[in-house]
């Protein structure tokens, strides 16, 4: 087959495969062309020089040694754009990960970091292959604000002993502590260390628009730099705590892994996949509103999975798509995924090239960098804008925020998500409504009905309104009252309910059988498809009987008008 057939058959046939796992760079290579090579080439190099200080950052925010998140930027990076399901997705260690990433590593060391990083992998893999990619619409936004900004706040205050130069044997976990710690050794501020690193976050902070071309954070980092080679300043660097930086990528090792290791190993497994897969589909999501595009999020998910298991052998840690630096790449003219492909083999380069380099960057430098990832990753306009909103939504926003802050992230994610379930079912249980038929309620031009319904003596007509599950059943005492007085006929309109759940059919059960034993006609009347079909999965159609279950009220009514059946339902 010829180059202009073969290309002839992707344009036919190519749609039809949109809905099975094929990674997004084979369908964005439909169109390319040499100008669209040239934009996302440039696009990579500007996002792996972005890349190459966040990385390092985030390694050593997370307790580890700086290259660790540069061999996760470049395997991570690499295999999130090859395999991803979206265009434009720029993959690597995220500030998201700094909190669940750290409290691992002190705890069990990079071997246990390791192995949970291959579980999450492995968990976000089986998320893909059973297309779960579209829960990321259940998580609710206070939740999510919440715990990134108490991430946020986390990220900023690991940063101070680094951004003064203070003399500490070690930082405490506990955000409380780690200020009380900061407090006292506070006399031991480094007054080259501060001004390098207040400089480094101004600098970053009002970099003009004019020249995003050239990355701030890199310029910051070079002149950072020169300043404390050329002054010989007394500042910690990364070669005086942590050593040169290698040449290159490590010899793929394998974990040590056992049953022992993965059962205590398994919730921060889960923990980082759960993060892992809300950061990379919500960084998928702006990039679609950016570039007018489409992600694949079961592809993404694998894609995901992949990275996460491939990592860890190289060194690396946890990974996900980043927000800022897909943004980064869309705004320098990235379309397709070899940007991100690019970007990773840039950070490569440096590596193989400039690693000695890097070890020359101050520590204070670096922290100037994370202090301004702090801020744009606290959303405190979102923060705000949601504190103006229901009190719901405020009560999750804030258990959320102050429980990742002062307790743990697994635990903020865990009530806020239960807490925001408990909240919606209470508000839709206030909003389901069960009341006595009356003028006022008739639908639009149904006063005639209602006239209907005042024929029929000993009729008791109510309407349900709202989903009619188990929070919002015990609205229905005042049925139940009625049922004891022993009218001719009990109409129970449902044509305004859009749920039911078992336990409201089990009411509706309920209800039928004091109606039998008194001899009252039960009458459902209007019912939605999903009410319909819940009664008829559980088999329940022919309890109520057939005759008695009404296309509408008007028709109950009309019917009721007529002479009673033999048997009541």
């Amino acid at each position: 087959m010829g180059r202009d057939a073969f290309h002839r058959w992707v344009q036919k046939n190519l749609h039809k495969y949109e809905d099975i796992f094929i990674p997004k760079l084979f369908f964005s290579l439909r169109d390319y062309s040499s100008k669209q090579f040239r934009s996302d080439l440039s696009a990579g190099v500007v996002v792996g020089l972005v890349a190459l200080p966040l990385g390092m950052a985030f390694a050593i925010a997370s307790g580890l040694p700086p290259e660790r998140g540069l061999y996760t930027a470049i395997v991570a990076g690499f295999l999130i754009s090859l395999l991803g399901g979206s265009r434009v997705q720029i993959g690597g260690p995220t500030g998201a990960f700094v909190v669940i990433v750290g409290g691992v590593a002190a705890q069990h060391g990079y071997e246990g970091l390791a192995i949970a990083t291959l579980m999450a992998g492995c968990i976000l893999f089986l998320m893909g292959l059973g297309r779960l990619g579209t829960l990321i619409k259940f998580i609710p936004v206070p939740v999510i604000t919440g715990f990134t900004s108490g991430i946020a706040v986390i990220i900023f205050s690991g940063q101070i002993k680094d951004f003064l130069g203070l003399q500490m044997d070690s930082v405490p976990l506990d955000f409380i502590e780690k200020w009380r710690a900061y407090g006292d050794a506070i006399g031991s501020l480094n007054g080259a260390a501060f001004l390098i690193g207040l400089s480094t976050t101004l600098l970053i902070f009002f970099w003009p628009k004019k020249w995003q071309r050239f990355p701030a954070s890199i310029v910051a980092l070079v002149l950072a730099t020169l300043v404390v080679e050329v002054f010989r300043l007394p500042v910690e660097t990364i070669h005086s705590r942590f050593g040169d930086v290698p040449h290159g990528l490590p010899f793929p090792e394998w974990p040590s892994v056992s049953w022992e290791k993965v059962k205590l190993l398994f919730p921060s497994a889960l923990t980082i996949a759960a993060l892992g897969a809300i950061e990379s589909l919500l960084s998928a999501v702006v990039a679609d509103g950016m570039i007018g595009s489409r992600h694949r999020s079961n592809q993404e998910l694998l894609a995901q999975g992949i990275a996460n298991i491939t990592t860890p052998f190289f060194g690396g840690f946890a990974a996900t798509g980043a927000i800022a630096r897909t943004a980064t790449n869309v705004k320098n003219g990235a379309r397709t995924p070899i940007a991100g492909i690019t970007h990773a083999i840039v950070l490569l380069i440096i590596l193989l090239v400039a690693g000695p380099l890097a070890s020359l960057v101050p520590l204070a430098a670096l922290t100037g960098v994370l202090i301004v990832v702090s801020y744009h990753m606290s959303e405190w306009r979102s923060f705000r804008f949601l504190l103006s909103g229901t009190g719901s939504d405020k009560l999750v926003l804030l258990a959320t925020f102050f429980l990742t802050v002062f307790v743990d992230l697994v635990v903020a994610v865990e009530v806020g998500m239960v807490l925001a379930a408990f909240l919606f079912m209470k508000n839709m249980a206030e909003l389901t409504e069960v009341k006595a038929f009356t003028k006022e309620m008739a639908p639009e031009g149904g006063e005639d009905l209602v006239q209907d319904f005042t024929a029929p003596p000993g009729v008791e007509v109510f309407s349900i309104r709202g989903a009619f599950f188990f929070a919002a059943v015990h609205k229905m005492m005042e049925v139940d009252r009625i049922v004891a007085k022993t009218p001719h006929a009990l109409v129970l309109d449902m044509g305004d309910v859009i749920h039911m759940d078992m336990s409201g059919l089990h009411v509706l059960e309920r209800l039928h059988q004091q109606c039998r034993a008194r001899k009252i006609r039960f009458i459902l009347s209007g019912l939605h498809s999903q009410p319909y079909q819940t009664i008829l999965k559980a088999n329940k159609v022919d309890m109520f009987g057939k005759e008695h279950i009404k296309r509408d009220l008007k028709t109950a009514l009309r019917d009721l008008s007529s002479p009673a059946p033999k048997s009541v339902h």
